[in-house]
């Protein structure tokens, strides 16, 4: 089935021009700017509407809509990425795709089907490639979302979903660039426990991340790490974001991040590290790490560094850590040798710098 059976074409008939745009797309930062069109598709009636590609515009809810009281909101997010051809490649959407059906079901939402899903992108790109910045490290950040919308006050699965996705041209997530950040390590919160959403992609993880956030901030970090929520001695994730940590073992550079347990979120960038880690020659592991030795392995030299990863941000490296027990620093405050070798390995294959060996880019136009 072509794009044009999945979507309908709605398009501005007076774009913005290319000044406008260029002024636009100066210091972009990341998610304060977005393209001029978005891919909307309804369902009712247990089954998806034709999706249509319209201009960028707000959107209207009764008060009564479910997903203001129940909060039945899940989204994604993945990245276009300018080629040195000049085209524009996305990177590992079908993972996006399967994760938002995962996420759907959890919260016992509809199934999208995912060729709808890169069929919704595939044409927002190309409409919008005027809009993809050139620059390497950045992108047009994808944000593919769905909620309900049906007006009923019961407590229930909605019988109407609304999926909506839209682009923002974005430079680096973090302002200050890939410098290390200092975390604070969570107790007194936690992001998710076992049998809840963590694995989720919905909107509750996030909103209920804040408060720990600003704690960290009123501890002078930068971002928040969360440990388990049963015992607050293992490490989960940062922020929104999976953690790795990098040993020398054995002769052996070896990378090691928290396992999945269902309480953490399966992450595109953390499982494509975990292959392109191999693919540069260091071990790979997936095992539970606890605060305790986190500190340990750095005091006595078998850990070297840790960072973090996710599509948004791709890596940071961590610099410091601070928690209720006392602090200390990762790498001497540096960005690692490994930290910075990964990212520019990724971003090279990411905008067609380095061969894709994997199949990870969907060439879009």
């Amino acid at each position: 089935m072509s794009t044009n059976d999945l979507i309908e074409l709605h398009l501005l008939e007076n774009p913005m021009s290319d000044a406008a745009r260029a002024e636009r797309m100066k210091d972009l930062g990341f998610g304060r700017v977005f393209t001029e069109h978005m891919v909307v598709a309804e369902y009712a009636d247990g089954a998806w509407k034709r999706a249509v590609l319209q201009p960028y515009a707000p959107i209207t809810l009764e008060p009564a809509a479910s997903v203001l009281h129940y909060g039945q909101a899940i989204f994604e997010g993945y990245k276009a990425y300018a080629q040195r051809d000049g085209g524009v490649c996305t990177f590992r959407a079908d993972r996006n795709a399967a994760r938002f059906n995962k996420s759907a079901a959890r919260l016992a939402m509809p199934a999208l089907p995912e060729e709808l899903f890169t069929a919704a992108g595939d044409a927002l790109i190309t409409q919008e490639q005027a809009w993809v910045p050139k620059e390497v490290g950045h992108s047009l950040y994808m944000r593919p979302l769905m909620i309900s919308t049906e007006p009923a006050l019961g407590v229930r699965p909605a019988k109407t979903y609304k999926f909506i996705l839209f682009g923002s041209p974005s430079a680096a997530y973090f302002p200050r660039g890939v410098k290390p950040v200092n975390v604070w390590i969570s107790e007194d919160y936690s992001r998710a426990a076992p049998g809840g959403t963590g694995f989720a992609k919905c909107a509750g993880n996030y909103a209920a991340s804040l408060a720990a956030q600003a704690q960290a901030l009123e501890k002078g970090c930068d971002q928040v790490v969360w440990t388990d929520a049963c015992t607050h001695q293992l490490v989960e994730e940062m922020g929104g974001m999976n953690v790795f940590f990098v040993y020398q073992e054995g002769g052996k550079t070896v990378l090691v991040t928290p396992k999945l347990t269902g309480t953490l979120l399966p992450g595109v960038t953390r499982d494509s590290l975990m292959t392109l880690g191999q693919d540069l020659g260091y071990a790979t592991e997936e095992r539970t790490v606890s605060v305790e030795e986190w500190g340990k392995a750095l005091a006595d030299g078998r850990m070297l560094e840790a960072f973090a990863c996710g599509t948004a941000a791709v890596i940071t490296p961590i610099g410091s850590v601070r928690s209720k027990h006392g602090e200390w620093n990762v790498h001497g405050g540096e960005p690692g040798a490994v930290a910075t070798r990964m990212r520019e390995a990724l971003l090279d294959i990411q905008h067609g710098r380095a061969e894709d060996k994997h199949g990870w880019l969907h060439r879009v136009c």
